[in-house]
């Protein structure tokens, strides 16, 4: 652990967050696809999803506090990436609603988004993911939610107009979870 560069041991750290680390079956597991989350930045559009941006930088801070290593503060300031956002959303679903953790939390996440069977089994993906997480981050979804995080069967509500939070609270409700 000592040798490997900071952002190798804080990925691997991310990744035993909502995957196994211990198999050796490929598709099985999730390293490519969960690079390609850790290589795109989550963008904020809306007030409120800064809060989102916020908690996936906290998840850097909590690494670092519990690993102990050098800090580098050109690292600690980078954008928040994608995966980042994902598992911390996924740890304040699951305050929201216990039932379920926050690891089962991400794959739904992921399975709204298309993106839960992109094992590393599978050939390249790269464009295929980089296309999905332009549409979720840029909001370029529809109405309902369709091609973002909850995708709703009805609603009053523009979910491109909404903040994350109160999108899932809606899925939450349409859901009967809530």
């Amino acid at each position: 652990m000592v040798d490997e560069p900071l952002e190798e041991v804080y990925f691997n750290w991310l990744y035993s967050k909502v995957a196994s680390v211990d198999v050796p079956t490929p598709s099985l597991t999730y390293v490519k696809l969960l690079r390609l989350l850790h290589s795109v930045e989550f963008v904020w559009l809306l007030s409120g999803d800064d809060n989102r941006k916020e908690d996936g930088l906290e998840i850097r801070h909590e690494f670092l506090n519990q690993s102990r290593m050098d800090q580098d503060p050109s690292w600690t300031l980078l954008g928040c990436s994608t995966l980042e956002m994902l598992i911390a959303f996924s740890r304040r679903t699951e305050w929201e609603n216990d039932d379920i953790s926050a690891r089962e939390w991400f794959w739904i996440f992921l399975t709204h988004l298309g993106l839960n069977e992109l094992n590393d089994a599978q050939g390249n993906f790269e464009h295929y993911v980089r296309d999905i997480l332009q549409t979720f981050i840029w909001r370029t979804y529809d109405r309902t939610g369709h091609g973002g995080m909850f995708p709703l069967h009805d609603t009053n509500n523009d979910q491109r107009e909404i903040e994350i939070w109160y999108q899932f609270c809606e899925w939450m409700v349409e859901q009967g979870m809530a």
